[in-house]
């Protein structure tokens, strides 16, 4: 984490916008509940012939725009995904692709020289030798791929590929969809950009389907009752802009990063508190919680219940009813709402979880809201419904684990107890490769929070099941060891992990690839570095560079630098 250097500083003058410290606009001047909510543009990545679905090649450029966040708000400068710039979304297009048959993207970087938000190069940051645009490169959350279609945070390059990072191998990404059916989404994935890209609007869902599986199931289906929910805050100057802080809380190490980001606006498929008039039955809604910080505890206001019938991008076995459901950043709860059971006309979808999450600010009126449906009145045969059983994955085999391994999560702080960076295991991201599973393992990871948030850690590639929360006693005093040694075996974890357990819930039991580490808690999770539905070898070569990541998903932890590489061997 080295200071900041002359020419540093001279391009980021010249890569960052000109904006002026305008008054944020009050959430109140905003009427709630006045946009409909859109459905985003939906396209297939894959084509029809003959009725057999074949693979298909896709060009999706970024591009800077103006989006209309709310009816009342200035059009806001964004940063988007779409075919072309007039088709261009805030979030994307939603990607259809079909399971088992090839999907090909080529990302397009048409974005300016100048970004629309500021950012901090004393993180470690994806820096061009030269002003030819922003850096970007997509992740596609969810997706077992190949590494070098893995959206690898080095693999940046900017407009007209004019620039590109150290590990850039390909302009044309490969989706072999052989995974299992579910819910996956895109963003950008730049180094110590991530946050800001994000906030900017490049984030896009994507589905893999597999009819001959899911169509048996009788769950809602359709455009209008299978619908994207992409869930965000923001925060708009009065002049329509996004406003992030462009000071930092340790400004003189970190001009500008900030530990957290949140928004005092509620955003659902780019619309502020937008509104959906549905029909007396059931409706499938796949919710993806696309916030930099945000933790969403989802309920509604009427007492609706969530069925759940996936969780990330893997079905659950069997469906999972809840009054509430908790979505930290990047998590996706897939879940059917049955309307003809309101007994009122209208429902307000809501939020009560704390931010920072868990033990931060309680939410206020603004960002306790998140959008409100409109039922008609009239009741109406209902063909949709949810089955007893879902779709069975083969759980984890204990008895065949090749290695355990802990990975400690900290946090370090300035002489002000603000914080300064995020590390796991203490090590920086630039430090060598220490996890190397071999494809086809299974590996259990103790997961060891000695931070004060809850990090949403996200593995790239490997899917995993959560076993159990285990509290830690006398953690002061196993933190002290462990910032001396950081070495969990050396200081004794099973002395230490014998507090209270948390429950796992039973929506989230089923595979994961991303979950919620408790602070102060140890988690163990059981990851497979196979398909889960087959447990076959990768359709690909799993241990070509650059290799994979793994990462907290609080986008402004991730950016400084709570990430660490992962390599797959032989």
């Amino acid at each position: 984490m080295g200071r900041v250097h002359v020419p540093c500083l001279a391009l980021l003058l010249m890569l960052t916008a000109s904006w002026a410290e305008d008054s944020l606009i009050s959430p109140s001047r905003l009427e709630m509940f006045v946009d409909e909510l859109p459905d985003m543009p939906r396209i297939h990545g894959f084509d029809v012939v003959n009725g057999v679905p074949k693979p298909k090649r896709l060009r999706i450029g970024m591009f800077k725009k103006e989006w209309k966040f709310h009816r009342d708000l200035p059009p806001t400068p964004v940063f988007a995904y779409g075919v072309s710039k007039q088709n261009a979304t805030v979030p994307g297009p939603t990607i259809e692709a079909m399971h088992n048959v090839d999907t090909y993207v080529t990302w397009k970087n048409h974005l300016p020289s100048k970004h629309i938000l500021p950012w901090d190069p004393t993180i470690p940051t994806a820096i061009p030798t030269t002003k030819k645009g922003i850096p970007t490169v997509v992740h596609l959350h969810g997706s077992i791929g190949e590494p070098e279609s893995d959206g690898h945070a080095e693999s940046w390059f900017t407009n007209r590929f004019a620039e590109k990072g150290p590990t850039w191998s390909k302009k044309t990404y490969h989706y072999h969809n052989f995974q299992q059916p579910g819910n996956l989404w895109y963003h950008d994935h730049a180094m110590g950009l991530t946050r800001v890209n994000l906030l900017a609007g490049l984030v896009g869902a994507y589905i893999i389907r597999h009819p001959e599986v899911e169509a048996p199931l009788g769950l809602p289906f359709g455009d209008e009752l299978d619908r994207i929910l992409m869930v965000f805050d923001r925060s708009f100057r009065t002049d329509g802009s996004i406003y992030m802080n462009s000071t930092g809380n340790n400004p003189s190490i970190h001009p500008q990063w900030q530990p957290e980001y949140f928004g005092d606006a509620i955003i659902v498929n780019g619309k502020a508190w937008p509104r959906l008039t549905v029909r007396r039955r059931k409706y499938r809604f796949r919710i993806i919680n696309a916030s930099n910080a945000r933790f969403f505890r989802f309920f509604f206001t009427n007492g609706l219940q969530f069925i759940h019938v996936a969780a990330d991008s893997v079905y659950l076995e069997e469906p999972v009813a809840t009054n509430e459901t908790l979505l930290a950043p990047s998590e996706v709860a897939d879940v059917v709402v049955d309307f003809s059971k309101s007994k009122s006309n209208t429902v307000v979808l809501a939020n009560n979880a704390n931010y920072p999450f868990p033990d931060g600010d309680p939410v206020n009126e603004a960002n306790g809201k998140v959008m409100k449906f409109i039922i008609k009145q009239n009741q109406e045969v209902d063909t949709g419904r949810v089955p007893k059983k879902l779709i069975a994955y083969p759980s984890p085999d204990l008895s065949s684990v090749s290695q355990t391994r802990y990975i400690a999560l900290y946090e370090y702080v300035s002489d002000t107890d603000e914080p300064i960076h995020l590390f796991i295991n203490a090590k920086s991201y630039e430090e060598p490769v220490t996890e190397t599973p071999k494809e086809g393992t299974t590996e259990i990871w103790n997961v060891i929070n000695l931070t004060e948030d809850n990090h949403p850690l996200h593995i790239h590639l490997g899917l995993f099941v959560v076993m159990d929360q285990t509290k830690l006693i006398n953690i002061e005093q196993f933190k002290a060891c462990m910032m001396k040694l950081n070495d969990a075996i050396k200081c004794q974890i099973d002395k230490y992990a014998r507090g209270k357990k948390l429950k796992v819930q039973p929506q989230e039991k089923g595979w994961k690839n991303v979950y919620k580490m408790t602070p102060g808690y140890l988690t163990k999770i059981v990851v497979r570095f196979a398909y889960i539905h087959t447990n076959a070898s990768y359709a690909f070569d799993a241990t070509a560079e650059p290799g994979y990541v793994y990462h907290c998903h609080i986008l402004d932890h991730e950016d400084n630098v709570m990430m660490r590489p992962l390599k797959i061997i032989h």
